[in-house]
């Protein structure tokens, strides 16, 4: 059985929405209640809830916080998945492609433009995308997002389109 860590950091892939303020916020993971809806017979799925900020509330500290994480996931070889908001995830994804060196695991970052269980959300496609990227893409650190597949050194998000491009 093939396992795979899942960093959540949050984002609008982990955005719930508020009634009491009527905006849509970080308030808690809800990515293990969506790893449940998936048929992954062959695969564990180990979730590590880091945080939950918007990534544009992300900090230097906040990203050195990821390293150490994933630092601790790379000791036993396991490909790793990484839960991130798209607004600074290609930027946290350059920050761990800087400091980590001889990778033997691919490290796959995805995120959502619309939160997870919303209407015409693109969460759970990412979510399962990125899983199976984690078991076929050879060691390196990559986006996974919308049936695409980018080196993070070699991608950029489009506002305009709400999308993912080449650099």
């Amino acid at each position: 059985m093939l396992r795979i860590h899942l960093i959540s950091t949050g984002g609008t892939i982990e955005k719930t929405y508020s009634e009491q303020t009527g905006s849509v916020e970080n308030t808690g993971s809800k990515i293990n209640r969506y790893l449940q809806q998936l048929r992954l017979p062959d695969a564990r799925v180990e979730a590590r809830h880091l945080m939950n900020k918007d990534s544009l509330d992300m900090t230097e500290q906040d990203r050195e916080q990821v390293l150490t994480a994933v630092e601790e996931c790379l000791a036993d070889g396991a490909p790793i998945v990484i839960s991130h908001g798209t607004d600074t995830l290609v930027e946290t994804g350059l920050y761990l492609k800087g400091r980590l060196h001889g990778l033997r695991v691919p490290i796959i970052f995805t995120g959502a433009m619309t939160p997870l269980g919303f209407e015409r959300s693109d969460g759970l496609q990412n979510l399962t995308e990125s899983l199976l990227a984690a078991r076929l893409l050879p060691p390196g650190i990559y986006l996974a997002i919308h049936n695409q597949v980018f080196p993070i050194n070699a991608v950029r998000k489009d506002r305009e389109l709400a999308r993912f491009l080449p650099k």
